[in-house]
């Protein structure tokens, strides 16, 4: 039998499938009730029931109403046997075997319940049918009283439901054939007994109120689904009606109850919850009931000290697994993780859960601190790394675990899991095969980073960028050559950020190119507008390139608009690139460091000597100049004395570079000493706070 797709491609598509469902169902079904239509009216009745469930089944979005009104309608057709209802479901099962697992069960549990709902509000109307007999012969006059009764019996005995009158102390006296068959016992036997003898541990909590309401008098009728005991011992769930019977005098004298036997509804509704709440793959709870009993915790917790633990697991690698070995054994696998899991973490107060793809999650209710939760992430770490036997293939794998332990109280669902989301991220990052736990400061410093990576585009419109200048000093005599450009942010929240909090979310994101782009303009403006003032003593200013800057396509093109457009002469330009910018590299890069030192700019090494630092490399490159990276000039500090590798480093790097034509700058010098020594080892110019720390273009001595 053809099952039905849940994306028809056609227009008549769908009544076509409508209709070879119906000629399904109407097969399946025939003869299981009595109703007044041939076949072909029951194949066009069941077209049009057809066509609203292949409805449901295809909505983006499922509303359970209208497969409520199916099952409703089957009911108000005489459709009323439990097989007819059981063949329904079947035929569902079967010709939606296409559909996603969720939806069918959503379509079957929203048509039983529509149908269990209609056949018993069918058995009120029944059941009021007899009481308001009941009443209305009791009414009448004493001789129609017989008749009365005898009718009343013949009702009593004949319903199709189960029945029973007991006093009001709870003692059976009287019972119909289909409660007899209902419960497996003969009328003796239950009318020996009494209300205790029905008593189970799975009744409604609220069973025994309503019944003790009821009474004393306070209610004249309740309704409530329990179950009981078979005879042979299984358990049948009924849906129970019990009314109270008063004398002509408002006396309580009887209580009638009325048994619709509800077992397989109550089976099915079972499955699917469990359906709901299970992944379907593993077994193991899913990401629904997860949630669920955290909500509970947290709800239970507004009061309370308790502390709650959550361990969020990934498989690493899986991904590989699945494209190299296929996703079957990639599904065995994620089966026997859960079952060690599983078998491994099972205290009375831990959950294990499946999230989705190769994610699980442990809960630890009312854990006693950070040393709990890590012992059960350690464990199931240990229970992961066990090798894997899977079709055919011996895998050892391993898992990255996010641990998070916090108190309940003033937290959310949504909180805990992103904390343990971000952690899961730290422990994969940090190399996998590892536990993290949840550091609040380390989380603070991320938000507060994706925050300005966020608000970058926004504050570069805005013009919250700016620009400083650090004076380049000539070792010589002390003047003023040049300057360094660099760029500061002046944010409405954190203050004024260097350039180091937020450059390296610029690379990152890409932004680096316009706001670099910017900077370029700017530094070229001030300089031009220096040169206008001062004239041949006007200094070289000096502006940092990315490498992001440098592998754009337009860099060449920027710059010489820059140029241009601020009529900056280039010798006045020297452009200061790491060394990951241009060693080690071929292709574009090198050409457009070409076509930008044939522009006129000076080419500068910035931190030269904690990348390649590879000098028969850079003598074959447009460079001017190398920038000595801070850590080198440092140890040339005092009181210790200078350090003699650091001093015979920096010595090499000055007589390479002299050979090489190429001038030298030392960064970040503090001290007169490191000047003084710099000097004696032939280095060119310096930088830092000695001379200057970076400020705006008027504290710019020429």
């Amino acid at each position: 039998m053809t099952a039905i797709s849940p994306t028809p491609t056609s227009r008549d598509r769908p009544h076509r499938a409508a209709e070879r469902m119906a000629r399904a169902w109407s097969l399946a079904i025939a003869g299981t009730s009595y109703v007044s239509m041939n076949g072909l009216e029951v194949q066009d009745f069941l077209t049009s029931l057809s066509t609203r469930l292949i409805q449901a089944l295809t909505a983006e979005t499922f509303d359970p109403t209208d497969v409520r009104e199916v099952g409703s309608t089957l009911v108000a057709a005489h459709f009323t046997e439990p097989t007819t209802l059981e063949r329904t479901l079947a035929v569902l099962a079967e010709q939606f075997g296409n559909a996603p697992t969720k939806r069918c069960a959503q379509i079957q549990g929203a048509l039983a319940s529509g149908y269990a709902l209609a056949l018993r509000d069918r058995v009120l109307d029944e059941q009021e049918e007899i009481r308001t007999a009941a009443l209305w012969a009791r009414a009448r006059a004493e001789e129609g009283r017989r008749v009365s009764e005898a009718r009343f019996q013949a009702i009593f005995a004949g319903a199709a439901i189960g029945m029973s009158v007991s006093t009001i102390d709870g003692q059976v006296i009287e019972v119909n054939q289909a409660l007899c068959d209902m419960l497996g016992y003969t009328p003796e036997e239950l009318r020996s007994m009494s209300f205790d003898d029905f008593v189970l541990p799975e009744d409604p909590p609220t069973a025994g109120a309503m019944f003790e309401e009821v009474l004393s008098g306070g209610r004249d009728q309740f309704r409530i689904e329990k179950p009981y005991v078979h005879k042979d011992g299984h358990r049948v769930w009924t849906d129970l009606v019990a009314s109270i019977i008063r004398d002509e005098d408002g006396r309580a004298r009887w209580l009638v109850a009325m048994f619709e036997d509800i077992t397989e509804r109550y089976l099915l509704q079972v499955r699917l919850r469990h359906q709901a709440l299970h992944d379907p793959l593993t077994q193991l709870p899913n990401r629904t009931m997860f949630f669920d009993r955290l909500g509970a915790l947290l709800e239970d917790a507004e009061h309370s000290d308790a502390r709650v633990g959550v361990c969020y697991l990934d498989v690493d690698g899986f991904k590989v697994i699945n494209d190299t070995l296929g996703h079957d054994v990639g599904d065995q696998l994620l089966q026997t993780v859960a079952r060690r899991l599983a078998r491994s973490i099972s205290g009375e107060h831990q959950l294990v859960a499946r999230m989705g793809g190769d994610e699980f999650v442990v809960l630890i209710e009312g854990c006693g601190g950070v040393e709990d939760v890590v012992a059960v992430a350690e464990k199931a770490l240990d229970t992961v790394r066990a090798p894997v036997h899977v079709g055919g293939h011996e895998i050892s794998i391993s898992a990255s675990i996010g641990v998070v332990e916090q108190p309940l109280r003033g937290t959310s669902a949504a909180e805990v899991m992103k904390a343990a989301d971000t952690t899961l991220y730290w422990a994969k990052a940090d190399g996998r095969n590892r536990l993290a736990l949840f550091d609040a400061e380390r989380h603070a410093r991320e938000v507060k980073a994706y925050e300005l990576s966020a608000s970058m585009p926004a504050a570069l419109e805005r013009r919250e960028f700016f620009v400083e200048y650090q004076p380049l000093v000539r070792l010589s005599d002390g003047v003023t050559i040049g300057v360094e450009a660099l760029v500061r942010w002046r944010h409405p929240r954190f203050g004024v950020l260097g350039p180091d909090a937020f450059i390296g979310m610029a690379e990152e994101t890409g932004l680096i190119v316009p706001l670099g782009r910017w900077v370029l303009h700017e530094a070229c403006r001030q300089a031009a507008e220096w040169r206008r003032a001062v004239g041949d003593r006007a200094p070289i200013m000096s502006v940092n390139l990315a490498v992001r800057q440098m592998r754009d396509r337009t860099i060449v093109r920027d710059v010489r608009a820059i140029l241009e457009q601020t009529g900056l002469p280039p010798e006045l330009l020297q452009l200061e690139l790491t060394e990951s910018a241009v060693m080690g590299t071929g292709g574009d890069p090198i050409e457009d460091l070409n076509a930008l030192a044939a522009l006129g700019p000076r080419i500068a090494i910035d931190d030269f000597g904690t990348g390649y630092s590879n000098f028969a490399y850079l003598r074959n490159l447009p460079v001017h100049s190398l920038k000595l990276a801070g850590s080198f000039v440092a140890g040339l500090r005092p009181p210790e004395g200078a350090d003699p590798v650091d001093q015979e480093i920096i010595a090499a790097v000055i007589g390479l570079a002299h050979t090489l034509k190429l001038s030298v700058t030392a960064e970040g010098v503090e001290t007169a000493e490191q000047a003084t020594r710099l000097l004696e080892l032939g280095c060119d110019t310096a930088q830092g706070w000695y001379y200057a720390s970076s400020g705006p273009a008027s504290a710019i001595k020429l």
